[in-house]
């Protein structure tokens, strides 16, 4: 998949969720981690999303920097403390 068609809203798609602006902000606040959780690792994840997670981590295809982007705000909490 092409990087600029690949966006944090592709992501949300692909996990089944809500993928307007609004929604992922929402999510990212409601879902802080503490440092020491992986964003694959998040119990708020089922199998599916924590698999496809993982997946595009692994394969280090453009899709890995969305999770890297989704990892880095799900953390923001913990980072700021």
């Amino acid at each position: 998949m092409e990087l600029e068609n690949h966006t944090l809203s592709t992501l949300f798609q692909q996990l089944g969720l809500d993928d307007s602006a609004q929604s992922i902000d929402a999510f990212i606040g409601k879902h802080q981690l503490p440092s020491e959780v992986k964003v694959s690792d998040a119990d708020f994840w089922s199998d599916a999303q924590a698999a496809l997670l993982k997946e595009s981590i692994l394969a280090d295809g453009p899709e890995a920097l969305w999770v890297d982007e989704l990892n880095v705000r799900l953390h923001s909490d913990a980072d700021a403390a």
